[in-house]
């Protein structure tokens, strides 16, 4: 009988819905056949990027009938299964906000038709020992993910951790990045808060910058903090609350 003829695949949403199902449509029982998971499928997050399971059926030679012998492994397939495993380990082995969060992302990119590398990891702890999610997202022309004065990653970046802090049950820092866009507006405010400073010690008199979002407002402050001349606060409400530069007393 054709490999074809003693094997079939059936989809499902579970795995184990799947074998039932097969073996309903054979008439056999478990005992009568081996089963070779191709995919368990995924529930996704929140209902998206939901996948059903597949898995082959083969039924098992008859009594008499010989089985074909094993095809002993070759070194190439032996690296192969060695890599596979060492990439499931390290999976198993990451902290679940990373790995929540890649998935997270890459569902929304994907649901935007976006075609990136994602790159996920754990940032430097900070006073309370929290460490923070960065998501490097890298591409060919993703400034649209940027938008105007940030507004589009910003919101990408709300989205996204609310959705990890929902997940995981408890509030993560998250930061995504596209293209370095972070750190390059970073040493631009960093320069520019020097180049303030410079002025304001220059001429006595206190310069307001052009308002600025929390995050950014908080660079340069730290900047500034041990300027031996100046010192900063900030003035406004949001959204056009700004960083006030002015003499030290």
């Amino acid at each position: 009988m054709s490999e074809e003829r003693t094997k079939l695949e059936i989809i499902a949403p579970s795995v184990e819905e799947a074998i039932e199902q097969g073996l309903l449509e054979l008439g056999l029982t478990e005992a009568d056949i081996d089963v070779e998971i191709l995919d368990e499928g995924k529930k996704g997050l929140l209902g998206l990027g939901s996948r059903q399971a597949r898995v082959a059926l083969k039924i098992k030679p008859a009594s008499g009938e010989v089985r074909p012998p094993n095809r002993q492994t070759t070194f190439e397939e032996k690296s192969q299964l060695q890599d596979a495993a060492e990439a499931i380990r390290e999976t198993q082995e990451e902290p679940e906000e990373v790995s929540v969060a890649r998935e997270t992302i890459n569902i929304i990119l994907e649901k935007m038709r976006v075609n990136a590398q994602v790159s996920v990891r754990l940032g430097e702890s900070d006073a309370n020992r929290v460490q923070p999610v960065l998501i490097d997202i890298e591409g060919n022309d993703l400034s649209f993910l940027i938008g105007r004065k940030a507004e589009t990653i910003n919101a990408l970046q709300f989205i996204t951790s609310l959705i990890v802090g929902r997940e995981l049950g408890r509030w993560v820092p998250l930061q995504i990045d596209v293209q370095q866009y972070r750190k390059r507006r970073e040493d631009e405010l960093r320069k520019l808060a020097r180049r303030i400073a410079d002025q304001v010690t220059s001429t006595g008199r206190k310069q307001a910058l052009e308002p600025m979002p929390p995050n950014e407002r908080r660079i340069v402050h730290l900047e500034l903090r041990d300027h031996p001349d100046v010192e900063t606060e900030s003035e406004g409400e949001d959204p056009k609350r700004k960083v006030v530069v002015r003499p030290k007393k």
